[in-house]
């Protein structure tokens, strides 16, 4: 059986959405901001929840 240490990945993962929510409020973006928050602190539990929400949020702002 193979394992796989996924802790550091996932530290990152929760560190760059919080680095993307504070981009978002240092840029005017309240609701953003706070969307990427809660993602990451949902991202302990929820593995890729807060990479998910950044791309959506990217996504979003290009289609507008």
């Amino acid at each position: 059986m193979v394992t796989r240490n996924a802790g550091p990945l996932k530290k990152l993962g929760i560190v760059s959405t919080l680095v993307d929510a504070a981009l978002a409020f240092a840029r005017g973006r309240p609701k953003s901001g706070a969307l990427l928050v809660a993602a990451a602190a949902l991202s302990s539990k929820v593995p890729a929840l807060g990479t998910l929400t950044s791309v959506a949020l990217r996504i979003a702002r290009r289609v507008r």
